[in-house]
């Protein structure tokens, strides 16, 4: 059986990759249909799946990454993955680069493996305009 470290580990490389590239097609396979991320503004916002998707296209950019040490642990058909992350991070025009927390939880599914099915991106910030940002890429609204 596979070293569940490594496996997380590579899948949030491609996710990032995939951020960072735009690639849609490959989010779209690493994530689950009902993908929720936390991003850690004031006030804290949330992003589904498809607002996550179309944020990439329309201004939420990832331009490069550097994943610090991680942390891994299974629970049954879930596992947590913890790190510290350098990130270049744009909102549209304005950026947001820094150090950031990233906690995923991953959910085994019957086919195509791990999926990403819960993210948390928080950053100490205390500039309350991001969250208007961030909560502009909802598309329920």
């Amino acid at each position: 059986m596979a070293d569940i470290a490594a496996i997380i580990e590579a899948n949030e490389l491609h996710f990032m990759q995939s951020w960072m590239h735009r690639d849609a097609g490959s989010i779209r396979k690493l994530a689950t249909r009902d993908l929720t991320m936390m991003i850690g503004t004031r006030p804290p916002e949330l992003l589904d799946r498809p607002s996550f998707v179309a944020g990439m296209e329309h201004g939420f950019r990832c331009n490069g990454f550097r994943l610090g040490e991680s942390l891994v642990r299974r629970y049954g058909r879930a596992a947590w993955y913890v790190a510290g992350a350098q990130l270049e991070l744009k909102l549209g025009a304005r950026d947001w680069s820094g150090q950031f927390m990233i906690t995923d939880m991953w959910r085994k599914v019957r086919f195509g493996g791990w999926r990403l099915a819960e993210r948390s991106l928080a950053r100490t910030e205390s500039d309350e305009s991001l969250g208007d940002s961030i909560r502009k890429l909802q598309l329920w609204k």
